[in-house]
């Protein structure tokens, strides 16, 4: 059960809140952890509610791992409930979120209830159509817009112009654009320039084997500034801790070496004005106290960071002491590391701290995980502590009058954000919450055809609309398709790369 700090937290630049996962439970350490710890175990009417609703509703629910966390603690507390081979409910990544939804329509379900920004019920519903669901409903837990920062730097004009101008530049373009975007920016993108998007966890892959296939291509990364900046900065680091041919063979690629990653770290364009409101803000402040107070730490770092968090990241990660990639990679990575602790069994108690250089959402889905490592060793013999930290600037808990109290920002305030460095949470993501679910699925069960339930469904900019004489919703869905193609074969699909070809003509 999570419990109250021992005593109140002053926090300061030299100090970040964090939350201690142990066999005995769960004590967060500061204000910023207290708001995240708060919701970790949900009470028992919050959840029998829910899951009733859910079933009588005959829906599916996928969230993404940025849901706030009281939203996510009763999501993960009704999917334990739920009969394994026909889960109602999965906490996700972007891509996966629209895999779950096809694998619960399959099993039955007449809708579904996406809970994140609007371009990720846009994906499911395109993945959805795909696959021979285009008839079940997917609905957004709230009426209003959802944006995202990183999504509209898509679409500026700006965007469109770099597309023109590689277009016009260079012989065999491809355009890798990051899945969290709207479906009209992929339509748009799509008709200048041959388009295939990705996700964080394989914006690397997809790069790579599209060199292997074209090596003149030139990889037009956007519309994240910090993630391509990163891999460049990625691919930089490897070359210049000289890993041999044979390592990046290995590690990377069985079919590049130094030559070919040089070549291809050369061969990236970067769109250079895109970044995530939550990610930017992990700033100077940030990265000098993870210098200065926490050199032992596990440091992780999502490919959408600013640089030089990124930096101490990838650093670490040549050595183990890190990761640098998606929220999955993260969840992986700080699963794995606990798990060799407690495996090895040692009689002394040891703290593994972890530095969560991503979303704060993220933090129910790692506690669930550690919990259950802990769970399924000798309580209280295995000696490990897991602490997650979270690096949020000091502005980001304010006091009040000179008591030691804090105030945990809300939406409204940026959740957690300030300007001097640090942002843990996402104020789109938090306009999902628990009442609203709880609403849509009541809609439901009163009628289907709830007019309201229209105001719920997707943005649909593109219905009915052309580009180029071709179909914009499908002209949308192509790059989808095209990274589904990779990632099933693992090979770029040929008709992708006659476009790239077709360029130089």
């Amino acid at each position: 059960m999570a419990a109250a700090a021992p005593a109140a937290y002053d926090q300061t630049v030299e100090t970040f809140p964090s939350i201690v996962i142990g066999a005995d439970g769960v004590y967060p350490q500061g204000p910023f952890a207290e708001a995240q710890a708060q919701f970790l175990e949900p009470d028992a009417e919050s959840i029998n509610f829910l899951r009733d609703n859910i079933a009588n509703a005959n829906m599916g629910v996928v969230a993404h791992y940025y849901m706030d966390v009281e939203l996510q603690g009763v999501l993960t507390a009704v999917k334990k409930q739920m009969d394994p081979s026909n889960p109602r409910v999965e906490i996700a990544d972007s891509l996966k979120m629209g895999d779950d939804a096809v694998k619960m329509c399959q099993d039955g379900a007449t809708a579904i209830a996406c809970l994140g920004v609007d371009f990720m019920s846009e994906s499911v519903a395109t993945i959805m159509k795909r696959n021979g669901f285009g008839h079940v409903p997917v609905y957004r837990a709230t009426a209003k817009a959802i944006g995202c920062s990183l999504a509209e730097s898509a679409e500026r004009d700006s965007y469109r112009a770099w597309l023109e101008k590689g277009r016009a530049n260079y012989a065999y373009p491809l355009h890798v654009v990051y899945i969290n975007t709207s479906l009209e920016t992929k339509a748009v993108s799509s008709s200048v320039v041959p388009t295939i998007t990705c996700t964080s966890s394989n914006v690397m892959a997809t790069i790579l084997q599209a060199s292997v296939e074209l090596p003149e291509v030139k990889i037009m990364y956007g519309p994240d500034t910090y993630m391509g900046e990163n891999l460049v900065t990625m691919f930089t680091s490897i070359l210049n801790a000289e890993w041999s041919d044979e390592r990046i063979r290995r590690d990377l690629h069985p079919d590049h070496d130094r030559a070919s990653l040089r070549k291809l770290r050369d061969n990236i364009d970067v769109y250079p004005s895109g970044n995530c409101v939550v990610h930017h803000m992990f700033g100077n402040e940030v990265v000098k106290t993870v210098k200065d107070n926490y050199e032992d730490a596990y440091v992780t770092a999502h490919l959408e960071v600013p640089g030089e968090m990124f930096e101490i990241a990838m650093d670490k990660s040549l050595d183990g002491k890190g990761v640098v990639g998606s929220t999955s990679d993260i969840l992986t990575f700080i699963t794995k590391k606990v798990q060799e602790a407690v495996s090895d069994n040692l009689p002394t108690t040891r703290r593994l701290q972890f530095v969560l250089g991503t979303e704060a959402g993220m933090v129910t889905s790692i506690v669930k995980s550690l919990q259950d490592i802990m769970k399924d060793a000798e309580a209280g013999l295995h000696g490990v502590e897991a602490e997650i930290i979270f690096p949020v600037s000091s502005e980001a808990v304010m006091g009040v009058d000179d008591s030691d109290l804090g105030v945990v920002p809300g939406v409204a305030g940026g959740e957690g954000c300030s300007t001097a460095g640090g942002c843990a949470t996402c104020p789109f993501m938090k306009m999902n919450d628990l009442d609203a679910l709880n609403d849509i699925a009541e809609m439901m069960i009163e009628d289907q055809n709830d007019i309201r339930l229209k105001d719920h469904l997707p943005p649909n900019r593109l219905y009915g609309k052309t580009i180029g004489g071709v179909d914009a919703i499908e002209l949308g869905s192509e790059p989808i398709m095209y990274m589904r193609h990779f990632m099933q074969n693992k090979t770029m699909d040929g008709e992708l790369m006659q476009k790239i070809k077709a360029n130089a003509c």
